[in-house]
């Protein structure tokens, strides 16, 4: 009885972390021994209610049980994501999704900023993850990385 109640319990836990993900594109490939599919022109992919990746190009490469297992997106890559109850959005000429590690990485004149706070940063690379509610930025070349954000003067 007890092993059927964490069963039970570890299927409402799985339920509840799976996510739809729409994706919509103007033109469409798939190579199904290769299992990667391509997507070329207005790329758009939802996953939940929030996060939302757009770009003119995305590869996305499936597992052996046909789950994807990374998204690479190439041409006008923007995002909009849920961080610790915060939202973001960025862009890269890179963005790369790892859905198992829930983390984004933006590539190439990255750029993060928090909405609610106007928070921006900016270097080469930034990494997000959703699950651990963190990001990192890096640069490259000695070059500086850039964050900027608004204080109040409390007078």
């Amino acid at each position: 009885m007890v092993l059927h109640k964490i069963a039970l319990l570890f299927c409402l836990v799985f339920a509840l972390q799976a996510e739809q993900v729409e994706v919509t594109g103007d033109d469409f490939f798939a190579d199904e021994k290769a299992l990667v599919s391509d997507l070329k022109g207005n790329v758009v992919i939802k996953k939940g209610g929030y996060d939302t990746l757009t770009s003119d190009n995305v590869k996305i490469y499936f597992d052996a049980n046909k789950q994807p297992i990374k998204y690479v997106a190439t041409g006008n890559a923007k995002f909009k994501v849920l961080l610790n109850e915060k939202h973001y959005d960025g862009s890269g000429k890179e963005l790369i999704y790892e859905p198992a590690k829930s983390q984004y990485t933006l590539k190439g004149d990255a750029y993060l900023h928090e909405v609610q706070t106007d928070k921006k940063v900016y270097g080469d690379q930034i990494t997000v993850n959703q699950l651990k509610g963190t990001y990192q930025v890096e640069s490259k070349d000695k070059k500086p990385v850039k964050f900027i954000f608004q204080i109040e003067d409390k007078k």
